[in-house]
């Protein structure tokens, strides 16, 4: 693991509802695994993702996946459905290794 704090974007529509659950879970999940403190996120409005996402290490949405980010993309859509929430975990926590 990297002495660098991780820089995750969540993306929803707004940057406030969903991405607020989004947001919960993702920290949860980095506490549960022994990263509290070693990662920094950001909420954002899905329009302002491909232009935010240049200061990211990772982005996950809960909505469609932007066009043209500059980061690796996890889909968040299984933290509100509650399906698909074990390969969305992976996901993170192999880019929280990288």
């Amino acid at each position: 693991m990297s002495d660098k704090k991780k820089r995750i974007l969540i993306a929803c529509g707004s940057g406030i509802v969903t991405s607020t659950i989004a947001h919960k879970k993702i920290e949860e999940l980095l506490d549960a695994h022994g990263y509290k403190g070693s990662y920094e996120i950001a909420q954002v409005p899905l329009s302002t993702a491909p232009e935010k996402s240049k200061d990211c290490d990772f982005m996950v949405a809960t909505a469609i996946h932007p066009s043209e980010l500059s980061c690796p993309f996890v889909d968040g859509t299984p933290y509100l459905t509650g399906t698909g929430e074990n390969a969305t975990n992976e996901q993170i926590l192999h880019l929280m290794e990288q």
